[in-house]
């Protein structure tokens, strides 16, 4: 009786804090489409059971059919509290017409007797590429064009160094980036020579590279990938060069093969790229510059502040300047302040704080002054000037701080005026003369042999064994970074769960033709890397005997081939089921479990 009781209020619970989630309606839109290719536009309605659905009407497109609705149900359980939501995915197929930026509008939905809508999102649509000519390579959005008999030319694949600007000042944040672009897929890249940037400080951007955009260049869509971007400043003036960069790139081509069902499989082709080189016309700050001005070039504000209202003798105090704003905020030199004579004066403490934002680098200079006045009176912290060059509007701009008047009291432990004479634990000034040490000295000439100190040869042994650790562990690094093979074979695996992941989501879209051909390349691919055989020379036929060797049982091996027969079959008959679809990738990712099951027992 307990039990059930204990399970009804479980239950009771998790309904309870189901019906509290808050309910949301939400647009997934494209990321970029090719005009004459369809494409998904998904609402996806959260924590609710939905009706009335109504869609918007998008110009420039034609809705093909839809929708198509699919739903799932998550279950936690964390920390003695159970909670569930619900997620309602609505998708409609669209076939892009006209070239263009399109809003999709607001979609309704009704939940609870309560309308949820929408918000406006906007998408691109792209030219398709410009009519065949003589020498021109593969579409990006067509496999067929992407033939392995078919050399990859410069204007399939190219990297290029683009810069926000052709003209700048000295110091002026310019935004760099370097970008590739590619018709095909990219299975590694390696830069064997990075641009060089002569001439400039950088500030980079932490990013990783991923081809997940479609950009229209020259006549022609890309696949894209932002390989490095950064802020860069030039230090001189005239005509600054950035050096092409060199890389090695392996593509992915498609070579058809024939047996009973015929169809295509991934092919790598090494190939080597290069960059153009960018130059930049940089023009000298204007002459004659003012009076203060050591750098700075942006927009910038300054403030200034004194921790204490109450000064004494031996005693210390800051004063402290924040600079704000964006440009070259690095290269900014403190400003000079002249403390009165009577004063002690620390070297200043700087921290800068900068991070990149958009096309410039954004941030803040704090200084800290440390001084310790050393007489009692009245004394005046003169005012600052800090200069700065405004390339925006092309002028100098002078900022002034304010001047402090203090009083300063007598001390208490020396007398007001040689309050600083036997203070030894403060800086010293800009001089050459020393604090002198009086009294007594009582010098004693003495010899420290190191070697025949007890911890001498301990310490000796113990250097030796480390440098010996040290070694041995680089020269396996060596070996394992020279064994190419080797990391495919410990990395396939991985990469075919990345692969695996994209054909999921392709799935979740019901995108069938991408899905197929996601769940093509991550079995070729992982097989071509568990054998050790390069996907050129892997058929259907070949397969069998090669798992054989590797350990496969025949049920495995057969199964893997079933799994490429159903991809490459399935491209050329009637959309199957979401069942279906689903059941396929179960089985590609269970055939992959018992191959790495087989790799675990031979290394046991």
């Amino acid at each position: 009786m307990m039990k059930k009781l204990l399970l009804i209020m479980i239950v009771m619970a998790g309904i309870a804090l189901s019906a509290a989630a808050e309910t949301s309606f939400t647009t997934i839109p494209p990321r970029t489409v090719i005009a004459g290719n369809k494409f998904n536009i998904t609402f996806r309605l959260k924590d609710g059971e939905g009706s009335g659905l109504k869609a918007p009407e998008i110009k420039g497109c034609t809705l093909l059919y839809g929708p198509s609705s699919s739903s799932m149900r998550n279950y936690q359980w964390v920390n003695g509290q159970s909670s569930s939501s619900t997620t309602v995915d609505y998708s409609f197929t669209y076939r892009a017409d006209t070239p263009g930026t399109y809003t999709i509008g607001e979609a309704s939905i009704v939940c609870n007797g309560r309308t949820y809508t929408t918000s406006p999102v906007k998408f691109t649509v792209l030219p398709p590429d410009k009519a065949a000519q003589s020498g021109q390579g593969a579409r990006v959005d067509d496999i067929s064009t992407q033939s392995s008999d078919k050399a990859v030319s410069a204007n399939d694949v190219f990297v290029r160094i683009i810069l926000n600007r052709s003209q700048a000042y000295e110091q002026e944040a310019i935004l760099c980036t370097i970008k590739l672009y590619t018709k095909y897929s990219i299975s590694s890249f390696m830069p064997t020579s990075q641009p060089a940037f002569d001439g400039f400080l950088i500030e980079e951007l932490n990013l990783q590279p991923q081809l997940n955009e479609v950009e229209h260049y020259n006549g022609q869509n890309y696949m894209t990938a932002v390989l490095k971007q950064c802020i860069i400043f030039p230090q001189k003036s005239g005509k600054l060069t950035i050096n092409s960069g060199k890389y090695d790139v392996t593509v992915v081509q498609h070579e058809r093969f024939t047996g009973f069902w015929g169809g295509t499989r991934p092919v790598e082709r090494d190939i080597k790229v290069s960059s153009n080189s960018a130059s930049i016309n940089i023009t000298p700050l204007p002459q004659p510059q003012p009076e203060g001005f050591t750098g700075a070039v942006g927009n910038f504000t300054i403030d200034s502040r004194l921790n204490t209202s109450s000064f004494r003798t031996n005693e210390a105090a800051t004063l402290t300047y924040t600079i704000k704003g964006t440009g070259n905020i690095k290269s900014i030199k403190e400003p000079e302040i002249d403390f009165p004579s009577e004063f002690e004066q620390y070297a200043p403490q700087v921290d800068v704080n900068s991070q990149v934002s958009g096309n410039n680098v954004t941030g803040s200079m704090t200084i800290e002054y440390t001084f310790v006045p050393q007489n009692v009176g009245n004394f005046s912290i003169g005012a600052d000037k800090f200069v700065y060059f405004n390339p925006e509007s092309k002028k100098y701009v002078t900022l002034t701080t304010p001047s402090y008047d203090i009083k300063v009291a007598k001390g208490a432990d020396a007398p007001a005026s040689t309050a600083g004479v036997n203070k030894q634990n403060i800086a010293a000034k800009n001089t050459d003369i020393l604090h002198i040490k009086t009294g007594n000295l009582h010098l004693e000439k003495t010899h420290t042999y190191y070697y025949s100190s007890w911890w001498y040869w301990p310490c000796y042994i113990a250097l030796a064994l480390l440098l010996a650790a040290i070694i041995l562990i680089y020269s396996k690094q060596v070996k394992l970074n020279a064994d190419i093979q080797g990391r495919r074979l410990a990395n396939a695996n991985k990469v075919a769960r990345k692969r695996l992941k994209v054909a999921n989501r392709y799935l979740t879209a019901h995108d069938n033709d991408k899905f197929y051909e996601e769940m093509l390349r991550a079995i070729w691919g992982y097989l071509s890397d568990k054998l050790g055989i390069p996907a050129s020379r892997l058929t259907r036929d070949n397969i069998a005997a090669q798992l054989s060797e590797y350990g496969a049982p025949q049920q495995l091996a057969d199964s893997l081939i079933n799994i490429i027969d159903e991809c490459e079959m399935a491209r050329y008959s009637p959309a199957k089921s979401d069942e279906q679809l689903e059941s396929l990738y179960k089985d590609a990712s269970k055939a992959m479990n018992e191959m790495e099951s087989i790799k675990r027992a031979k290394q046991r």
